[in-house]
């Protein structure tokens, strides 16, 4: 018996067994292949804030995840001696309608009152079109640019191995790999694998990404299913560009420099699709469109293209939190876009409450109770 089994090693899963060693509680995550096999071991890495407007805790929890997430980085760096390809570069927005800029001002003056932490400001700058930001951007930008200095860049892959490397220091923290769970009882304490066995647990945290809906969806009748899978597409390219150069973000596509000369583009949204693991022309017009955006893309080779599933709760928010029914039972998923920028902070929340303390105030929308409500 394990205190705590944490199903599934992605980016979630990941963080909630880092906070659980560093909680002394015995722990044993479980990930049916290997670790970050699903959305988690994808190319992009954008660490993006929301719009400095219209501020609330779920904004607020947003921005303290992002601002924290440095220091949590440089630490499990520290720790390991990995590099996870953290960078906090910054994001520039191309804007290219006279009502984006009146609206750009706006919020340069919403960021102004919110994005402060610890006595630091971070900024969020609307500039004339010919503003060296760090990028040649294209006539895209003809209506001026946003430069905020909050947004970030992680290496995906190279985050997750460095949190499977920090788990080392931790002798009551287990990784199995390809150990596929095929049920979930949480009244028993109990769960099974598809080799036939029988796991016991204090606590559950169902941390699976987008298979976490169909184990949700077995335990409780709801008029609708607790989530869905919106398939990414992404390709990583090899050019001569400046690693600190901001993300670019304009109309769904991203531009994120990476270390090494990589540069990674993306990311469809398809609600509906055939193959789930397999680009098309749809990624073909994302690394178009990036060319035309970007000159020193142009002719760049393609080194990996990338589709995978993401985990989009039928809230919309992340889904985490104990479950109504099951007090042994805690859910950690449905981030989609925003999981690897405040992972942390919703696992520190599923480990403390599993510890008997309080320490993060987590918006009601994200709670797992609050969205299994909504649902029946």
């Amino acid at each position: 018996m394990s205190e705590v089994l944490i199903v599934g090693g992605g980016i979630m899963g990941l963080w909630a067994a880092l906070m659980a060693g560093r909680a002394g509680i015995e722990t044993r995550l479980l990930e049916r292949q290997n670790l970050g096999a699903g959305a988690s071991g994808g190319l992009l890495g954008a660490l993006m804030p929301h719009m400095p407007d219209r501020w609330g805790a779920k904004k607020q929890l947003q921005f303290d995840a992002l601002v924290s997430l440095e220091s949590e980085i440089a630490q499990i760096e520290d720790a390991t001696g990995l590099s996870a390809g953290y960078r906090r570069s910054g994001r520039l927005m191309p804007l290219g309608k006279p009502h984006l800029r009146e609206i750009a001002l706006g919020h340069e003056q919403d960021a102004a009152r919110h994005w402060i932490a610890d006595g630091r400001r971070y900024f969020w700058h609307v500039h004339n079109a010919d503003a060296a930001c760090g990028w040649p951007v294209a006539d895209a930008a003809s209506f001026g640019l946003v430069h905020d200095t909050l947004a970030a860049r992680v290496a995906p892959r190279s985050l997750l191995q460095a949190l499977r490397a920090a788990l080392d220091q931790f002798p009551l923290v287990r990784v199995e790999e390809g150990a596929e769970v095929s049920s979930i009882d949480p009244r028993r304490g109990r769960l099974m694998l598809t080799d036939g066995r029988a796991l016991s647990f204090g606590y559950c945290i169902l941390s699976a990404g987008v298979e976490s809906f169909s184990f949700l969806d077995r335990l409780v009748a709801t008029k609708a299913p607790s989530g869905s899978a919106v398939k990414g597409q992404a390709a990583l390219l090899r050019a001569d560009v400046d690693p600190s150069s901001p993300v670019i973000f304009t109309d769904g596509l991203y531009i994120v420099a990476h270390e090494n000369g990589h540069v990674a583009i993306g990311s469809t949204s398809e609600n509906h699709f055939e193959e789930p693991f397999s680009t098309d022309g749809q990624l073909d017009a994302l690394i178009r469109r990036a060319e035309i955006l970007v000159p020193a893309l142009r002719a760049a080779p393609v080194i990996e293209r990338w589709a995978g599933l993401r985990p989009k709760a039928a809230g919309r928010d992340p889904m985490v939190g104990r479950h109504p029914d099951h007090e042994k039972l805690f859910v950690l998923t449905g981030g989609f876009k925003v999981s690897f920028g405040i992972a942390h902070v919703l696992a520190r929340f599923v480990i403390d409450d599993i510890a008997g303390r309080s320490t993060i105030d987590l918006p009601d929308s994200f709670r797992c109770a609050v969205q299994i409500a909504a649902l029946r």
